[in-house]
């Protein structure tokens, strides 16, 4: 995979020259660059932004530099080897939320471009203009603000990389991930122990040493559900009731939910004693 970021400020990504991404650049299986914006400015002050029309407070990106920009970029991937347009992603609070779902779907294309904003966002005709032509995906990591889009590059491209083939060490380890597709989809992983058996006169649940694999991976699984409960109770109001086994229902049914007509499940007005 390749990967394109362009930035005010280059020096922010320099942590993705450490860990599991840069193993995977180190290794051939990530190609990342990072550009200066300011590159494509033609003035003695490498001006990027402007006053927004309209008025208001702040500042705003100018189309001319990023323009540039994103037009060098597909030009220099204009060969056989590589496609003929990237995948731009945009990260912003305005932006869909990013997902599990939408990692899996980026770690699937062949070439990334960022497009990390400052001040209060990019010209919109950049963003429009890029999409008639290239698959656009404005993203957002959470709902909060932040001073500039680089932080969520930084979540975005480990939360990929971690998923393309030979980056991790175990390639099984990422499945039963919280939000994977499949049975986690809506749930959250459960707690998880190594060694020493006991530390601080706390021991480890007892099923985790029994040996028996199906009696372990019930117990993730409830613990899951405990979890998600207990933190994100949103992810079990859109569960999907067909995705559900029996005993699934039945730990819900403990935990205080109860299922509506359409097969959906909400909280009890009261949680059922034991």
């Amino acid at each position: 995979m390749r990967i394109d970021v362009v930035t005010i400020f280059p020096e922010y990504l320099e942590p993705l020259n450490v860990s599991l991404v840069g193993k995977a650049r180190a290794r051939g299986q990530l190609d990342v660059r990072v550009h200066d914006l300011r590159e494509w400015t033609h003035d003695r002050h490498n001006t990027v932004d402007d006053t927004p029309y309209g008025g208001g407070p702040g500042m705003v990106m100018k189309p001319e530099p990023w323009g540039e920009a994103l037009d060098a970029i597909e030009a220099s991937g204009a060969s056989d080897t590589e496609p003929a347009a990237p995948v731009l992603v945009v990260p912003t609070p305005s932006g869909r939320p990013f997902t599990q779902q939408l990692a899996v779907e980026l770690s699937a294309k062949p070439w990334l471009v960022f497009a990390p904003a400052r001040y209060e966002g990019i010209d919109r005709r950049v963003i429009d203009a890029y999409a008639e032509r290239w698959e656009v995906h404005e993203v957002s990591i959470g709902d909060y603000v932040l001073a500039g889009g680089e932080a969520a590059v930084l979540v975005i491209t480990e939360a990929v990389a971690r998923l393309l083939p030979g980056v991790l060490g175990n390639a099984e380890s990422h499945r039963d991930d919280s939000f994977a597709p499949g049975a986690m989809a809506n749930l959250l992983e459960g707690p998880v122990y190594t060694k020493p058996p006991v530390w601080r006169d706390r021991d480890i649940p007892e099923v985790l040493v029994s040996g028996h694999h199906g009696k372990i991976a019930r117990w993730r699984r409830d613990e899951a559900f405990r979890r998600t409960c207990a933190n994100r109770p949103d992810l079990i109001e859109r569960c999907d009731p067909a995705a559900l086994d029996k005993r699934d229902r039945e730990l819900l049914a403990e935990l205080g939910w109860v299922q509506g007509p359409d097969g959906r499940f909400g909280r009890a007005a009261e949680p059922v004693e034991q």
